[in-house]
């Protein structure tokens, strides 16, 4: 006779075991529930204590909305890159200043809800059909989160890496690259975009999530007092270098803002124009060769995002042609730089992944309708 499948009142309190003790911890614990649902889901998965469950869970989390949702809810279960052995504690503050809440507030609101979305995708993936699930497990994870992209510039050929993760996640990368607006103001902390995701992840916390210290707004400003722009909007294109504050503890040593977004008067929306991508990439690498031997080691690497395809509007493909111009433009030119790109769908990933079989396509390449 089949087991029963897991439901959500049976899953939640498993859910919040699992938090509670980590990734690193549940060997000997007793989880039926999430067990039943990960035999389901992952059968192919390694034996190995608490992988299946731990295979199961980074399953029903890709699921989730990317953004505040999905990033809280992997430092919430130490499904980040790094948690698994943080305590309880350290992951609840950092999912709390996700959101820009306390972690008190945290704990009794939103909390709750990213588990219980948790549990629902979990009740859902266990009742899709057999092997449908562990066939998108087996896509999305054989994949990988890192890829390496053969291309050629100029008639010669470059190898690329593609990073299928949130942009905090990065590591060992010089330099990363992070879309702004004209006027270099960063959006607050608790958003989803990649500008507010590299200042919260920049950012030093305290034990309970408090912000010790907010490094980057302090240093644009002083970058536009030096330059002579306090108070008022650069050119589309410019480049502002700064520091990465917290995250240099994970080997990334300048970020550069990117000036490519415009607001649009009296509106909350903005205006971004491919060309003025692909002037700031350029922008980006000649900064980068000026900075190159101010460091030791020698700045080499640089990570982009699609920039302009959040906020901006722009779609992937576009917002990739723009981006690509510039880079290839500079690597046809004989520069070594070692480029990676960051994103977080399959669609992008796709698309950039397509580079080496003639370039970026310049239309959209879904079909119509």
């Amino acid at each position: 006779m089949a087991t029963p499948l897991p439901d959500y009142a049976s899953l939640l309190p498993e859910l919040k075991e699992v938090r509670r003790a980590g990734l690193v911890r549940l060997h000997g614990r007793s989880l039926p529930a999430l067990e039943s649902a990960a035999r389901a889901v992952t059968a192919t998965v390694a034996r190995t204590p608490g992988a299946a469950v731990e295979a199961l869970l980074r399953l029903a989390v890709t699921r989730l909305d990317a953004g505040t949702l999905r990033t809280a809810a992997e430092y919430t279960m130490g499904l980040a890159h790094g948690t698994r052995d943080w305590p309880a504690s350290s992951r609840r503050a950092r999912a709390a200043s996700v959101y820009g809440v306390s972690v008190e507030r945290f704990r009794k609101d939103h909390e709750v809800m990213v588990l219980g979305q948790i549990a629902e995708h979990i009740v859902r993936l266990a009742g899709e059909p057999a092997g449908a699930a562990a066939g998108t497990a087996a896509g999305e994870w054989g994949a990988g989160t890192h890829r390496s992209v053969a291309a050629r510039a100029g008639g010669r050929p470059v190898r690329l890496t593609l990073h299928v993760h949130p942009v905090d996640l990065l590591r060992d990368v010089d330099v990363i690259v992070s879309p702004s607006n004209v006027y270099l103001a960063l959006p607050e902390p608790y958003k989803a975009s990649v500008a507010a995701s590299l200042r919260r992840a920049a950012a030093t916390h305290g034990v309970t999530g408090e912000v010790l210290d907010d490094p980057l707004p302090g240093e644009l400003r002083a970058w536009a007092a030096r330059h002579g722009t306090s108070g008022r909007a650069v050119l589309p294109g410019t480049v502002a270098a700064t520091g990465s504050g917290a995250l240099t503890r994970q080997g990334v040593r300048r970020i550069y803002h990117a000036a490519v977004a415009v607001p649009r008067a009296g509106t909350n929306d903005y205006d971004v124009h491919p060309a003025d991508v692909t002037r700031s990439v350029s922008r980006v690498l000649t900064v980068l060769a000026e900075e190159r031997d101010r460091h030791t080691p020698p700045l080499r690497s640089v990570c982009f995002p699609l920039l302009g395809a959040g906020r901006g509007g722009l779609p992937y493909h576009v917002s990739l042609a723009a981006v690509w111009a510039a880079v290839e433009a500079e690597l046809a030119r004989g520069a070594d730089w070692d480029v990676h790109f960051v994103v977080r769908t399959a669609e992008a990933a796709e698309l950039v992944e397509r580079i080496p079989a003639g370039g970026v396509p310049v239309h959209d390449p879904r079909p119509a309708g």
